[in-house]
């Protein structure tokens, strides 16, 4: 079982975040994995990966019905639990950063029944062939194909299209940080697509005056007067530090020993498509 532990955890708990966008909630489902399976002799686990994620997925699933409810109540928009990802070299660092989607893919994810969700998490971030997903979820394999199709389609992703997201390298994190601290709307307007969205999950606690907006102008100057009320409002000096998080370049906001915010930037084309601040402060042990 310690064996089986060691081997499997990162890629159950990769699973499970995906399926929840909670990393408290995923690292339940990998407890509840194994206590289930305690019990169970070694010589009966003749496919333990395959086993281990569907009792996983299961449980996901179950989660998912009370989650929603929970999400109908929360105050403002929902977005996923940040967490920050290990730089170590080590087998299991490999696999949490390999197999988890970007963060953008993952507010996508929030438009998609359970269902739906599961099998595009399978498919695109673990790489599970569809006759394996259909063995995993008890369903015919075209209907697993139908359902990643339905995923898509709501998420505004063509069957060509490859999900993989541009990079977000840490100059471009520079550059944005430097155009806030000039004050330069110029060059934050450069930054961002016509459409770009920003998103802001406070839910009821963290220090958001809106939730959402749209458009270039607006966003770049949502930016630059949210940074100088920031600055003027906390006593000592933001720290803006560029993270590892989610597999990606994300940036954690500091204030001495407070943290304030982590956010995320969804490049398309080179510039700046989505901005994503996660403020309340029940989402941010992890970062």
């Amino acid at each position: 079982m310690e064996e089986l532990y060691d081997q499997y955890r990162a890629l159950l708990f990769t699973l499970a975040y995906q399926l929840t966008g909670s990393a408290a909630d995923a690292e339940d489902a990998v407890q509840d994995v194994f206590v289930k399976v305690c019990g169970i002799p070694p010589e009966r686990l003749v496919e333990p990966k395959a086993y281990l994620c569907k009792i996983v997925t299961n449980h996901c699933l179950n989660q998912q019905k009370s989650a929603r409810k929970k999400r109908e109540m929360y105050v403002g928009p929902w977005l996923p639990e940040p967490i920050r990802t290990p730089e170590e070299d080590t087998l299991e660092s490999k696999v949490v950063r390999r197999d988890l989607l970007s963060y953008a893919m993952l507010v996508l994810l929030e438009r998609l029944t359970p269902a739906e969700r599961t099998v595009f998490v399978l498919r695109e971030a673990l790489g599970f062939d569809y006759p394996e997903i259909a063995e995993l979820l008890g369903k015919r394999e075209a209907n697993c194909r139908k359902l990643m199709s339905r995923a898509r389609g709501r998420m505004g992703i063509s069957e060509e299209e490859t999900v993989a997201a541009e990079a977000v390298e840490a100059d471009w994190v520079d550059r944005f940080l430097t155009s806030l601290e000039q004050g330069n709307i110029d060059q934050v307007l450069s930054l961002l697509t016509e459409d770009v969205m920003l998103v802001l999950d406070g839910g009821g606690k963290g220090n958001a005056a809106v939730s959402q907006l749209q458009t270039r102008d607006r966003v770049a100057r949502f930016l630059l007067s949210g940074f100088k009320g920031a600055q003027s409002h906390y006593r000592e000096r933001l720290q803006f530090e560029c993270a590892p998080l989610n597999g990606e370049n994300g940036i954690v906001i500091r204030s001495g020993n407070e943290t304030l915010a982590a956010m995320f930037i969804q490049l398309r084309h080179g510039k700046f498509a989505g901005v994503y601040f996660v403020l309340n402060p029940d989402k941010l042990a992890r970062v």
